[in-house]
C-alpha cells in the first residue's frame, strides 16, 4: 500500500519485476517510458543482425573447365557474404542415367571451396537434380593495424 502511495504522489508507475519471488519485487517507474526505451534497443539489436539467406548455383553434370571456375568464384563470393549456398546439378535426358557425373561436379565444387566454407549437407538425389549446400566456414579475424612510428623531428 505504501509502495502505491509513493508512485502515485510521484506521478509513476509500480511494476511488478519478479512475481515468483518471496516477498515480490516491484520497481517504481514510469511505464511508457520504460516501454519505449524496451522498444528502441530491441530495433537497435535487429539492425546489428545479419539474416542468412540461401543463394542456389544451378550447374550441368558436362560442365566445363571455365564455367566451374567461374560459377566455384560467385559461390565463394556469396560464402564470404555469409550466405548459405545451395549448389545444384539438373540432369536432362540421358544424363539421369549417369549420376555419379553430378556428384563428380558436387565435390570438385566443395574441393575448391574447403578454406571458404564447408558443406552442410552432402550430394543428394532427388528427381532430375542433385543438391548439395554448403554453409560460410569460420571467418578469419583481420589483424588489427599497427600504430605508424613516426620519427622525431631533430632539432638543430
Amino acid at each position: 500500500m505504501r509502495a502505491l502511495d509513493m508512485a502515485r504522489n510521484d506521478n509513476l508507475d509500480l511494476v511488478e519485476v519478479g512475481p515468483t519471488s518471496v516477498p515480490p519485487v516491484c520497481k517504481l517507474l514510469d511505464y511508457g517510458k520504460f516501454k519505449y526505451e524496451q522498444a528502441r534497443k530491441e530495433r537497435e539489436a535487429k539492425k546489428s543482425q545479419k539474416t542468412q539467406t540461401i543463394k542456389e548455383m544451378r550447374l550441368k553434370p558436362k560442365i566445363g573447365e571455365h564455367d566451374l571456375e567461374f560459377k566455384t568464384r560467385l559461390i565463394k563470393n556469396f560464402l564470404e557474404d555469409g550466405d548459405k549456398v545451395k549448389v545444384t546439378v539438373n540432369f536432362r535426358g540421358r544424363e539421369n542415367a549417369h549420376p555419379e557425373l553430378g556428384r563428380a561436379v558436387l565435390e570438385e565444387v566443395a574441393r575448391r571451396l574447403q578454406g571458404v566454407g564447408a558443406v552442410e549437407r552432402m550430394p543428394l538425389l532427388e528427381g532430375r537434380s542433385m543438391h548439395m549446400i554448403m554453409t560460410p566456414g569460420a571467418q578469419k579475424a583481420k589483424p588489427a593495424p599497427r600504430p605508424v612510428e613516426r620519427p622525431e623531428p631533430v632539432k638543430g
